[in-house]
């Protein structure tokens, strides 16, 4: 199972500009609102895109989607474990958490 990561932890690894962070709902859901600086990613997907999106098997990775019931996050995260990737972390609490505490989200291209 995906090491979890807290909100606070999250919130200081996007401070420090020290993680990619992966938005598991991908789609229309990222467009509507996603945590800053997300990059959206279906587990879908993953296979097709890994090499080029994240080049760095040693990179903090964080996967997120809606909440603790969502599985999304959980889904892409263990394909990239699969994949040889040693720093992937889930935030389980997912984006409902983020909002949630008043955090900034943004949506569309990372413009809102």
């Amino acid at each position: 199972m995906t090491t979890l990561i807290t909100r606070d932890e999250l919130q200081a690894a996007i401070s420090a500009g020290h993680v990619t962070l992966l938005d598991a709902l991908a789609g229309t859901y990222w467009q509507k609102q996603h945590l800053p600086g997300a990059i959206p990613l279906h587990a879908d997907h993953v296979e097709q895109v890994y090499r080029e999106l994240l080049p760095d098997r040693n990179a903090l990775i964080v996967t997120y989607c809606t909440n603790p019931a969502c599985q999304n996050s959980q889904q892409v995260a263990t394909k990239l474990e699969t994949l040889g990737y040693t720093n992937v972390r889930k935030y389980r609490e997912g984006i409902e958490d983020w909002a949630a505490a008043g955090l900034p989200l943004e949506s569309g291209d990372g413009e809102g």
